[in-house]
């Protein structure tokens, strides 16, 4: 994998003559703001209330100062995110600061009047700065409902790991019982068991009692999880249909890259930007005449995740283009784990384009399925000839998934096909 050089950042231009800047540190109850001029000098600072009224105070003690051109915010993701909504609303510019380092603070000392100065200072310079997310359209929902599945999904797998514990040291006539069942048939056969009266003090009635409980909580969490993923396709098919055209791509991961992209995916100008927002980037590790990179370690663990789902998807499905990648590759000497890493970073620029470029359907899969309704040939009898999933193919018609491979077969496919004769 090759390095990448980061284009210079475009969150802070050079400021005009007699414009200031602004830096809040941001807290749950507070936020402090102080004001410099543009050779870094103290104009103000004040602490506000994080609240509606503060946030109007802040925009109001801004605009009493001067021209502030732009407002250093940290955590504009967390404590900061109402204040940064609040400000961009009020037409200010919002740049998003980085926290100073442990050893930056044991030189300069801290408290909240010294944070927001150095996050203004950090405007100024330019440095450890980016453009934030807007957090104020759909990908903000997908947020939040990303947040619950995850919480669901943790506390379904808890229940499940509660449940196979139990059967372990349970008594020998409940192990016996469901020995022999196991996943999703284990779950649905406690839910429906009758464990007796719930005076009983009997070990056996009580761990009866104790699986059944377990295995309606762990129903409700499936439950739970249906819901929010039904939500989950309806809003990412409202925001960007296109990524779940590609291959791999379902809805929870769609959502999970739309969520580390944001509401305005156009801050991530580059391709570079994207693979370390992700954490697919290599980072540089070379000293004297030893030139070498290392593995990310950072970024949105969520989302590198998400590319890893994508490529073992494609692997276990044998994709056309991932298994030729594979196999040019390993004539090269690549490890399988190197050759993943590689291809994280390829899916990375490509789900990139597809976040700047959302386009609302698959035209290749439209003019297929015109063409094989002309045709007078059922998608069954079509599905059957190339010997794959219905499903499958039906996908591939209807946009939510795009297979070159596929799609070539079943044009070939169509022209040697006769419609079925009339009963």
């Amino acid at each position: 994998m090759t390095s990448m050089t980061f284009a210079p950042s475009l969150a802070n231009p050079p400021l005009l003559a007699g414009e200031l800047v602004a830096g809040v540190d941001t807290h749950k109850d507070t936020h402090h703001v102080a004001i410099l001029d543009q050779v870094g000098r103290p104009v103000a600072d004040r602490e506000f209330r994080a609240d509606g009224r503060g946030y109007a105070q802040i925009i109001a003690f801004l605009r009493e100062h001067g021209d502030v051109a732009r407002v250093g915010v940290e955590g504009t993701g967390s404590y900061g995110a109402g204040l940064s909504r609040a400000l961009s609303v009020a037409g200010v510019s919002v740049i998003e600061v980085a926290r100073q380092d442990r050893q930056a603070r044991r030189k300069r000392g801290k408290s909240d009047p010294l944070d927001a100065h150095q996050a203004a200072v950090s405007v100024l310079a330019g440095t450890d700065t980016a453009i934030p997310k807007t957090g104020d359209g759909a990908v903000e929902s997908l947020r939040i409902l990303i947040g619950e599945r995850r919480s669901a999904a943790k506390a379904r797998a808890q229940v499940m790991n509660q449940i196979h514990a139990l059967l372990i040291t349970a008594p020998e006539l409940v192990r016996h019982a469901f020995r022999a069942l196991s996943g999703q048939r284990l779950v649905n056969t406690l839910a429906k068991t009758r464990p007796g009266p719930n005076g009983s003090s009997d070990p056996e009635v009580i761990s009866r009692q104790t699986l059944k409980r377990l295995a309606v909580r762990h129903l409700t969490m499936q439950a739970e999880i249906n819901i929010i993923e039904r939500q989950l396709d309806t809003l990412v098919r409202q925001v960007n249909p296109t990524l779940l055209s590609l291959s791999g791509v379902g809805p929870v991961t769609a959502a999970t890259l739309l969520v580390a992209a944001g509401d305005n995916p156009e801050r991530l100008t580059t391709r570079a930007r994207f693979a370390a927002l992700t954490g697919v980037a290599p980072i540089p590790a070379s000293s004297g005449q030893r030139t070498r990179h290392r593995l990310s370690r950072g970024g949105n663990r969520h989302a590198n995740a998400a590319l890893h789902r994508i490529v073992l998807l494609r692997m276990r499905h044998r994709e056309p283009r991932t298994m030729a990648y594979f196999e040019r590759r390993r004539a090269e000497g690549l490890t399988n784990r190197d050759i993943m890493r590689c291809l994280k970073r390829h899916i990375a620029n490509e789900i990139h384009t597809a976040l700047l470029n959302p386009a609302t359907d698959n035209p290749a899969g439209r003019e297929l399925r015109a063409q094989r309704q002309q045709a007078g040939i059922p998608i069954s009898v079509l599905a059957s000839t190339l010997s794959v999933p219905y499903q499958r193919l039906r996908r591939l018609e209807i946009g939510t998934r795009a297979d070159p491979e596929l799609e070539q077969r079943a044009t070939l496919a169509l022209a040697q096909l006769s419609p079925p004769r009339a009963a």
